[in-house]
C-alpha cells in the first residue's frame, strides 16, 4: 500500500491475499520495468561508446563488487524480515520497532562486508589508493555504504506494503546514475571511465538513501528516534526468533550467492577482458525479461507464499497448490516463448542494438544459449521462492546444505566449461545448476503435498506447447534459409514475418486451450489498489 493506513480501507482476509498477489506483482513489475529498463535503453548508446576493456569493468567487475557486498549484507534480513508475523496494514509502533530493531543489524554487517571486499580487491589486484581503479574501488564501497543506511527502511517499507515507494525511488535513482554517466562520459572525455561508473553507482545509492529518509521524515510523520529505536539500556532487547532467522538466511545466502554470481566470480578470474564484455553484454539482454517479469513475480509469490503458509485456514494446502500450479504455468508459458523464438533472431537483436561489431562475434551465439537458459531460470526462481516461504527452520538447514554441494559442482563445471567454451560455456553450468536445483525444490513441494491431491506437476505445463516448440524449429529454418548477413535488411524483414506469423498462430492456439487461466492473468489489474 502506498497510503497511510488512515487513509486506505482494509481488506478482508478472504480477498487480502489475491489482491495483495495482483497489486505487488503489478507494482514489482512496474519498478523493474523502469528500473531494468532506462538501463536498456542507456547500455544501447553506452556499448558503442566504450571499448570492450571499459564494457567489462562496467558490465561484470564493477557490477560483481556491489551485488557481492549488497546481496551478503542484505539477503538474508529481507527474506526473514518478509516471514515475520507483522500485520501490513496498522501496524504499531512496538511492531515497527521490533522489525527495525532486527533490520538495522544489517548496517554493521554491512560495513564489515564493504570494507572486507575493498580490502580484498586491493591485495588481489595488487592496487595502490593513487590507482584509479582502486579510488573507483573506494567510491563503490561509500555507494553501498550509503545504499545500506537507506536498508531498515526499505524493509519497513516492504512491510507495510508501500510499493510505489520503491517504484518512484528506484526509478529517480537509476535515472540519476544513467545521467551522471551521460553527463561525465561526454563532458569529462579526459576521465577515467573507472571512476565515472565508480561516481554514477554513488549517484544511485545517494538517491536511494535520501528517498526512503525523506518519505519516512517528512510524509510518514515519523521521527529519527522511531527509525532507530534503540534505547540505552534497552539494546539487546529485540526479537531473538527473527533475528536467528536473519542469519539463517545470511549464511545461505554466501551460498546462493556463488550460485547466482559465480560464473562472474569465474569470468574475472580466469577470462579474457573480451569474454567478460560478450558476457556482460549477453547477461544484460537475455536477463532482461528476467528482470522485468520473473524477478517481481517471484518476490510477489514468495511473498503470498509465505502469508499463505503462515495462516490456520483449513484450506490451506488447497490454496498454496493452486498458486503454485498458477505460479509454474504462468512462468513455464513465459520461458516456452523465449525457447521457442528467442535463439532464432539473437543475431538479429544484436545486431539491430548494437552493431555489426557484436553481432558478428560470440555474442549472438552466447545469446541463443541464454534462451534456452531461461526457462530453467523461471522454473527455479518460483519454486525455490515456494520452498523458501513454507519449509521449516530445519528444512532450510537442509536446503542449505544442498546448496553448498551445488555451489562446489557448479563452480566445477564455470572452471571446465570457460577453460573450453568462453562465456557459452558460463551459460551451460548455470543451466546444469539451476536444474539441480529444481530437482531440490520438486522433491521437497512433492513431499510438501504428498497428503494432498491439490498440486501436480503435469498440470503446470500449458496446454498448446508443442505448438510453441514446432515454432521454434520453423524459425530456425526460416533463419537458414532467408536471412542473409550480408543482405541484412532485406531478408531480415521477410525472417521477421515468418516469425511473427508462428508467433500470432501458437498464440492463438494457446489461447484457445488455455482461456481460463490466460483471463484470470489478465483481470489481475481489476483488483483495486
Amino acid at each position: 500500500m502506498s497510503k497511510a493506513s488512515s487513509t486506505v480501507p482494509s481488506e478482508t482476509p478472504k480477498d487480502g491475499d489475491r489482491a495483495n498477489l495482483s497489486r505487488t506483482f503489478k507494482y514489482l513489475l512496474a519498478t523493474q520495468f523502469l528500473s531494468r529498463g532506462i538501463p536498456f535503453i542507456f547500455n544501447s548508446w553506452i556499448v558503442r561508446h566504450l571499448t570492450q576493456e571499459d564494457y567489462a569493468v562496467y558490465a561484470v567487475q564493477f557490477h560483481l563488487f556491489v551485488t557481492c557486498v549488497l546481496f551478503l549484507s542484505r539477503e538474508g534480513f529481507r527474506r526473514a524480515c518478509m516471514r515475520a508475523d507483522i500485520k501490513f496494514e496498522g501496524a504499531s509502533a512496538k511492531d515497527n520497532a521490533a522489525l527495525l530493531k532486527v533490520a538495522w543489524m544489517s548496517f554493521p554487517l554491512g560495513v564489515v562486508i564493504t570494507i572486507a571486499g575493498c580490502v580484498f580487491v586491493f591485495w588481489w589486484q595488487g592496487l595502490q589508493h593513487s590507482d584509479p581503479y582502486a579510488q573507483a574501488i573506494l567510491i563503490n564501497g561509500f555507494a553501498c555504504i550509503l545504499e545500506l543506511l537507506a536498508e531498515p527502511l526499505y524493509i519497513l517499507s516492504q512491510t507495510l506494503f508501500l510499493l510505489k515507494l520503491r517504484l518512484v525511488v528506484e526509478t529517480l535513482a537509476t535515472f540519476s546514475r544513467c545521467v551522471t554517466m551521460y553527463i561525465l562520459i561526454v563532458n569529462l572525455t579526459n576521465m577515467e571511465k573507472g571512476i565515472v561508473f565508480a561516481l554514477s553507482q554513488a549517484a544511485y545509492g545517494a538517491c536511494i538513501f535520501l528517498g526512503y529518509w525523506s518519505y519516512f521524515l517528512l510524509f510518514r510523520a515519523y521521527r529519527s528516534s522511531d527509525l532507530i529505536p534503540f534505547r540505552l539500556g534497552h539494546m539487546m532487547n529485540f526479537d531473538k526468533q527473527l533475528s536467528n532467522m536473519c542469519m539463517l538466511f545470511t549464511l545461505q545466502s554466501f551460498r546462493k550467492l556463488i550460485l547466482q554470481e559465480g560464473e562472474k566470480i569465474v569470468l574475472v578470474w580466469l577470462d579474457t577482458p573480451y569474454n567478460q564484455a560478450v558476457y556482460g553484454l549477453v547477461d544484460k539482454l537475455g536477463s532482461l525479461v528476467v528482470r522485468l517479469v520473473f524477478l517481481p513475480f517471484e518476490e510477489s509469490s514468495y511473498s503470498t507464499f509465505a502469508r499463505s503458509a503462515s495462516g490456520q485456514s483449513p484450506n490451506k494446502s488447497k490454496n498454496l497448490g493452486r498458486r503454485l500450479t498458477e505460479a509454474l504455468k504462468l512462468v513455464l508459458l513465459i520461458g516456452l516463448v523465449f525457447l521457442a523464438f528467442g535463439p532464432s533472431y539473437s543475431y538479429c537483436l544484436i545486431r539491430l542494438l548494437y552493431g555489426q561489431k557484436w553481432s558478428d562475434g560470440e555474442a549472438s551465439t552466447a545469446l541463443r544459449y541464454y534462451c534456452l537458459y531461461i526457462i530453467v531460470l523461471a522454473m527455479n526462481g518460483t519454486s525455490e521462492a515456494f520452498l523458501h516461504a513454507v519449509a521449516t527452520e530445519n528444512q532450510l538447514k537442509r536446503s542449505n546444505n544442498s546448496l553448498l554441494v551445488f555451489s562446489l559442482i557448479y563452480v566445477a563445471l564455470n572452471v571446465l566449461l570457460i577453460r573450453s567454451v568462453g562465456a557459452i560455456g558460463l551459460i551451460l553450468a548455470n543451466s546444469l545448476n539451476m536444474i539441480l536445483r529444481i530437482i531440490y525444490s520438486a522433491i521437497f513441494i512433492k513431499h510438501f503435498f504428498q497428503e494432498s491431491s491439490s498440486f501436480s506437476f503435469c498440470s503446470c505445463l500449458p496446454s498448446g506447447w508443442t505448438i510453441l516448440l514446432l515454432s521454434g524449429v520453423a524459425t530456425l529454418i526460416s533463419e537458414k534459409v532467408f536471412l542473409d548477413r550480408e543482405n541484412f535488411w532485406s531478408s531480415f524483414f521477410i525472417h521477421f514475418c515468418i516469425g511473427f506469423a508462428f508467433f500470432c498462430t501458437s498464440a492463438f492456439v494457446i489461447y484457445r486451450r488455455e482461456r481460463p487461466f490466460i483471463n484470470k492473468i489478465i483481470r489481475f489489474r481489476d483488483h483495486s489498489d
